[in-house]
């Protein structure tokens, strides 16, 4: 790991940048042993541990907050209890104040996103070489536990939420609601002949905007925790070249670590917020 001879530095940070992946290569199905290996794989390779950690964490909130909810009771809540109901309290006043429409589904949807979201980035905070150096000793080459910074993960949730508005905005609005909302606005005139010269420049400014809400929602998310995975990946480089620099290495590291608990939660929370007026505007008929 950090302080393998046997690895450059450009070797150190590929394979902890490199996913175990699953796909077909020219020997059969089965998984990649490099980087290279793996972009050959193409689309339809599957990145095994962005998965299974991913969707391990999500049974770790449902369980964990299922568990709050069976041992609730109506007193003054304590441990466990209070905290989940302190999470509930905040996300259904962010809710309150950002969705204007009437969904019984945007509120737990919500406090789904943000926790989950925030367990995802959380898995940043444990020690690069720790889990890698684990499942090498199980035969795993690659291990990468952060999902939120594999762009597939992002990218894919924020397809999910792009796919609700697409269904609530048809839903609310009606097909040709949602439609004249794409071809009458921005610009509009009274004029039917300059009003259909307007339609297809709004309709091209609308889709760009449309189109840009799922791309910059994963990307947002992904570029910065995988900026902060970069930088815990490059400090721990720092513990193989000696005393003084590896000692200096942990206290960058610890630094680091506290100001990335800021970084965690406000992405998650982001991710939500951006999540509720987005489906907010879905449901909004005018």
């Amino acid at each position: 790991m950090a302080g393998d001879t046997q690895q450059t530095g450009t070797e150190y940070i590929q394979h902890h940048l490199t996913n175990l992946t699953f796909g077909h290569t020219e020997h059969g199905w089965g998984f990649a042993h490099s980087a290279a290996e793996a972009k050959e794989m193409g689309f339809m390779a599957i990145n095994v541990d962005s998965l299974g950690w991913s969707i391990g964490l999500g049974l770790v909130f449902a369980l964990l907050f299922r568990w709050a909810a069976k041992r609730a009771t109506t007193g003054i809540p304590t441990g466990w209890q209070n905290f989940v109901e302190l999470m509930v309290e905040f996300v259904d006043g962010t809710v309150k104040d950002s969705f204007h429409g009437r969904n019984p589904w945007i509120a737990p949807m919500a406090l789904t996103i943000f926790v989950w979201v925030f367990l995802m980035n959380l898995m940043d905070l444990i020690p690069v070489d720790v889990v890698p150096y684990l499942m090498s000793l199980a035969g795993v080459h690659f291990q990468k536990i952060v999902p939120s910074t594999d762009p597939n993960i992002t990218l894919g949730m924020a397809l999910a939420v792009f796919s609700m508005i697409i269904y609530y905005s048809i839903k609310v609005k009606g097909v040709g609601g949602f439609l004249g909302e794409l071809s009458l606005q921005p610009f509009s005139a009274k004029n039917p002949l300059v009003q259909a010269i307007f339609v297809p420049i709004n309709l091209a400014l609308e889709l760009v905007g449309l189109l840009a809400k799922p791309f910059s929602l994963g990307l947002r998310l992904f570029g910065n925790m995988y900026a902060g995975e970069m930088i815990f990946i490059l400090i721990a480089m720092m513990y193989s070249a000696g005393l003084i620099l590896g000692t200096f290495g942990g206290v960058l590291q610890l630094g680091w670590a506290i100001f990335h608990i800021l970084v965690i939660t406000l992405q998650a929370f982001i991710f939500m917020v951006l999540t509720i007026v987005y489906l907010s505007m879905a449901h909004e008929d005018h």
